[in-house]
Parts: structure tokens; C-alpha cells; sequence
């Protein structure tokens, strides 16, 4: 029997990386190396959602289920951000 695994991701990674170069314009000051470590921060702040495809997932959340998501996701790449700003000012000093 042949497995094909490729089709599985962790359905937040598409959500950060997308948002992160979206609000990378606000942080140019910020490598591309640091963009990476903003998103490593953020996914390791929040749940593993292993699927398929992203509409299975999205066909069986509920309006809140969907709300919850996008405050978490505010919440974690508001804090990777910052966490990476101070880090890199720290290192910097």
C-alpha cells in the first residue's frame, strides 16, 4: 500500500505565513530571518490543526470556532512580533 501524506499540513501555516508578509510593511526594519523567527514564534503559540485540505476544516467549525481563531491569531503574531523586536534590540545592545 502507497501512503501520500503530502496533502497534510498544519492548517495554521498557511494563516501566519500569509499574515505575516501581509504586516511585514509595518516591520521594515525586520530580516527576512527575523520574519521566519516571528513566524516559528507564532505557530509554536498555538494548537496543532493537522488536516487536508482547509475547507474540511473550515466546513465543520462553527461561527465561534472561526471567531476564536482569528483572536488567536491576532494574539500570537501581536506577541511574535514584539517578541522578536526585543529579542533583536537585546542583541543589538
Amino acid at each position: 500500500m502507497v501512503f501520500n501524506f503530502e496533502q497534510v499540513h498544519n492548517y495554521y501555516e498557511r494563516l501566519v505565513f500569509e499574515e505575516v508578509a501581509r504586516r511585514s510593511e509595518q516591520y521594515q526594519d525586520f530580516t527576512s530571518d527575523m520574519l521566519g523567527d516571528v513566524a516559528c514564534v507564532a505557530l509554536n503559540r498555538l494548537p496543532a490543526r493537522y488536516v487536508r485540505h482547509d475547507v474540511d476544516l473550515m466546513f465543520y467549525l462553527t461561527e465561534q470556532e472561526r471567531h476564536t481563531i482569528e483572536l488567536s491569531l491576532e494574539e500570537v503574531l501581536q506577541f511574535a512580533f514584539g517578541f522578536v523586536l526585543e529579542r533583536s534590540a537585546r542583541a543589538a545592545a
